[in-house]
């Protein structure tokens, strides 16, 4: 049953693919930027999934399998939706913040490699420990991406940064499920079995790229159908 929930995650991310791509070739004022990160997501993505639909990218640690696979996916494409956020919220001001991005990116890369780390221990004061560090990375993103990065956003026209309220709301809602599901999966107290625990980030990272981009990027395109959207 797991490796049916991968092929499908893979075909989901082909067609993130496909339908960016078919966007890409009528933009409709977004930045081709945008287009490029929002098609490299499902495409690094799929990839990885499809290592584990092949029954590879994983390995047994203290009795339950561990899906490193999904960490190679995460420490490459959360970063990446980050950047989509971000060029959301500063779409329309004049140059770039790369200390801030550099701060996203970081907290970012500690969350998962936490995560990961986490999952390859076996001692369980350890594994709680790391994962902690990873929450409060992931509490560090959420104030970032609410805090500085969001008063940027509301220096934009008020269309624009509706839209990033709106994609940070639905990334934040989204994101705070993966730790929920760690803890409460095999790494952790062990409520939900493997299968189940699979399933359950398959359709959670469906939501988190291809669905998320198709809400950031759809709305972007509309504004842009209604002449409120200007491409700097």
């Amino acid at each position: 049953m797991t490796d049916w929930w991968l092929w499908m995650y893979v075909a989901a991310m082909a067609g993130g693919v496909a339908l960016f791509t078919r966007w890409r070739a009528d933009p409709r004022g977004v930045p081709l930027s945008e287009y490029r990160v929002a098609i490299a997501i499902p495409f690094w993505s799929g990839l990885w999934y499809l290592v584990m639909a092949l029954g590879g990218g994983r390995a047994e640690v203290a009795g339950h399998t561990v899906y490193w696979a999904r960490y190679a996916d995460w420490v490459v494409t959360a970063p990446l939706l980050l950047v989509a956020l971000m060029l959301t919220g500063t779409h329309s001001l004049p140059g770039r913040r790369w200390r801030l991005m550099t701060a996203l990116v970081g907290a970012n890369v500690v969350m998962i490699l936490s995560g990961l780390v986490a999952d390859l221990t076996t001692d369980g004061t350890a594994r709680y420990t790391l994962y902690a560090i990873g929450v409060l990375a992931l509490l560090v993103v959420y104030g970032l991406v609410w805090g500085p990065l969001r008063a940027h956003a509301r220096r934009q026209p008020a269309g624009i940064a509706a839209v990033y309220t709106e994609a940070a709301l639905l990334l934040s809602v989204l994101w705070a499920g993966y730790p929920v599901f760690w803890i409460l999966g095999p790494s952790g107290v062990g409520l939900l079995g493997s299968t189940t625990t699979s399933v359950l980030l398959v359709g959670l990272s469906i939501l988190s790229k291809v669905g998320w981009s198709i809400v950031d990027l759809g709305r972007l395109r509309a504004l842009s159908d209604r002449g409120h959207l200007t491409v700097v």
